[in-house]
């Protein structure tokens, strides 16, 4: 990525995990890994990458389509439109961005910033086949609940940017608390809604000799919780093993400190773990209260099981 005038490292310091004046910066994803290395490392170790550049490493996605059309596994037409899609969509994120950047203002941040919380709640829902009326709410609710604030905390008590509301700093840390935050509660989700399917007679059963709503469906709820954890622990338990986190390669490409590097990847890894289990118990708890009734029994006129979305 090649840089427009001084670095961002050259313009707005931090204070670092250790105490000294650093800068730092947090993801949207894949995609702001680099921003983030800038503000976390020195802009000596850059390595700009070019349009052709990134046409080669597309290339790539070659191998995907032989496997596909080798194993006749029919996602050809899926991966040549997903990867239009997101160049098209980081593109334009892009250029947004820059936009703000340059302004620096709260209200086009917060904009920007719930516009990022709406679409990652419908995001959430698209991989979820049983559903009921109000899901896509609970899952905006969930998602807007979790990773504001744990983004807020992390912005106030351990980034500190000035102003608070840095956009290089603020939107790219609250797009990788979102995105991690939208697969646990959609894995969440998924889990629970299809263990009360899958269970039904046992949960009524249950209910018939006595026991309560929360009772009948608390085991449901602990494999759904489970579910989405999964993801965040395995990541957590191979980290520095087997891989060396996105985050912590952007910086590291950047040429940031080792140690450094180290330090933001373990502060950001607490931070979407925090973010994800706020989310999804938050999920679970809403729909546990739609699909059931004060007199103790499930809803299931409510659920309805749909296409799930590409």
């Amino acid at each position: 990525m090649n840089s427009v005038g001084p670095s961002l490292w050259q313009v707005i310091p931090f204070k670092s995990l250790s105490g000294d004046t650093a800068p730092s910066l947090f993801s949207l994803g894949t995609a702001s890994e680099t921003m983030l290395a800038q503000f976390a490392g020195s802009s000596r170790g850059e390595i700009p990458l070019s349009w052709v550049e990134v046409g080669i490493a597309s290339s790539l996605l070659l191998i995907n389509m032989l496997v596909s059309i080798s194993m006749q596994l029919g996602i050809a037409k899926q991966l040549i439109t997903s990867s239009l899609r997101m160049v098209i969509q980081l593109a334009l994120i892009g250029l947004v961005l820059k936009q703000i950047f340059a302004i620096a203002m709260l209200a086009p941040v917060l904009i920007l910033a719930g516009v990022m919380t709406v679409i990652a709640g419908f995001a959430a829902v698209r991989r979820i086949g049983t559903r009921y009326q109000s899901i896509h709410a609970t899952a905006i609710f969930s998602i807007w609940i979790s990773s504001w604030i744990v983004t807020g905390i992390t912005l106030l008590t351990i980034v500190k940017p000035e102003p608070w509301y840095q956009p290089s700093v603020l939107i790219p840390l609250l797009g990788m608390v979102l995105g991690n935050s939208l697969t646990g509660i959609s894995l969440g989700l998924e889990r629970f809604l299809s263990e009360l399917k899958q269970n039904r007679e046992q949960i009524e059963t249950l209910l018939c000799l006595g026991a309560t709503r929360w009772e009948s469906c608390r085991p449901s709820m602990i494999q759904a919780t489970r579910a989405a954890m999964i993801p965040i622990l395995n990541t957590m338990s191979v980290a520095g093993i087997v891989s060396i986190p996105g985050m912590m390669t952007g910086q590291l490409l950047a040429g940031a400190a080792p140690m450094q590097a180290v330090n933001y990847q373990i502060m950001i890894m607490f931070v979407i773990a925090a973010a994800i289990a706020l989310g999804t118990v938050t999920a679970l708890i809403l729909t546990y209260h739609k699909v059931t009734s004060v007199d103790h029994q499930i809803k299931w006129s409510e659920l309805r099981v749909v296409d799930q979305e590409n």
